[in-house]
């Protein structure tokens, strides 16, 4: 069998052309758009093209960009003043503070110093802690973008064995969530993992995020499986090339559906970050109504 690509730049193009119509549509209503505020914080080149493509997907759809630089070593309180500025600005629907960020400063702090209802990263301890109780609230993108990938390869996920590889707070431990709540039965796994490759074999949906190029084996998949292969690894070469945790070429013979590396998951993140900024919009006008 040779498996069904699921093309995740078709699916992401789609969910950005119906939230500039939703931003038109809010604009409008509103006389202000939704506002995304990015930080980066020091000089990393990878860092810096994520957030120019953010800043890019913002304007395409309507979403204003406030787009902040500082320098590697800007002091904490430099950084922790800006995101309380950017917490009370009306202006501003969503923050997002570019991860990794420079070694004096700690992460976890910076990041839970946005406020949740501009969290659209969705990962403050008041945003994990909704998602665990299933209350409403802003998801984590790439996690929430997968969840439409599954939708769009008609994975029937209710009572189906599901594993994730990798437990990330970014990205692992939201994604079990997700599918928890799609009344999926979930495992999680990690690098302590026992015979990692016989869990897998089981998986009706086999999810890998761990940065391992092609961790995960042909022979590891369940056959008629759906894959999801979150992992973006760059191999030197020659020639340089962008590979995932899954060996594509052996797992495409055995999975009813799976996700290319490049154009499967990546570009599900930024349309989910779009659509977050809106629902933390509307979220700000209603309360403010």
């Amino acid at each position: 069998m040779s498996a069904r690509i699921i093309d995740g730049k078709a699916v992401a193009a789609k969910v950005r052309a119906r939230v500039a119509t939703e931003v038109a549509a809010f604009t409008e209503q509103h006389g202000t758009p939704p506002g995304l505020a990015t930080i980066l914080i020091g000089d990393d080149p990878a860092s810096a093209v994520y957030v120019g493509g953010k800043q890019k997907a913002c304007a395409e759809v309507g979403i204003k960009g406030f787009d902040h630089r500082l320098d590697a070593d800007a002091p904490r309180a430099d950084v922790l003043a800006l995101i309380d500025e950017l917490n009370a600005d009306p202006a501003v629907s969503g923050i997002l503070c570019q991860l990794p960020v420079p070694g004096h400063l700690d992460g976890v702090e910076v990041t839970n110093r946005i406020d949740a209802g501009k969290d659209v990263d969705g990962l403050t301890i008041a945003s994990a802690g909704r998602l665990a109780l299933g209350m409403p609230g802003l998801r984590p993108c790439t996690p929430t973008g997968t969840m439409l990938l599954l939708e769009e390869a008609q994975a029937s996920l209710s009572g189906a064995e599901c594993v994730v590889i990798g437990r990330s707070n970014l990205f692992g431990k939201p994604m079990a969530q997700l599918l928890l709540q799609a009344n999926a039965t979930v495992t999680t796994c990690h690098s302590r993992t026992r015979d990692l490759g016989e869990v897998c074999r089981r998986a009706d949906v086999l999810i890998a995020a761990v940065g391992v190029a092609h961790l995960v084996k042909g022979d590891w998949i369940k056959p008629g499986a759906v894959v999801i292969d979150v992992g973006m690894n760059r191999l030197t070469g020659p020639p340089p090339t962008l590979t995932g945790d899954v060996d594509f070429d052996a797992a495409v013979e055995v999975a009813s559906a799976i996700t290319p590396v490049p154009g499967g998951v990546g570009p599900m993140t930024i349309a989910c970050l779009l659509e977050n900024t809106l629902i933390a919009a509307r979220a700000a006008a209603a309360v403010a109504a």
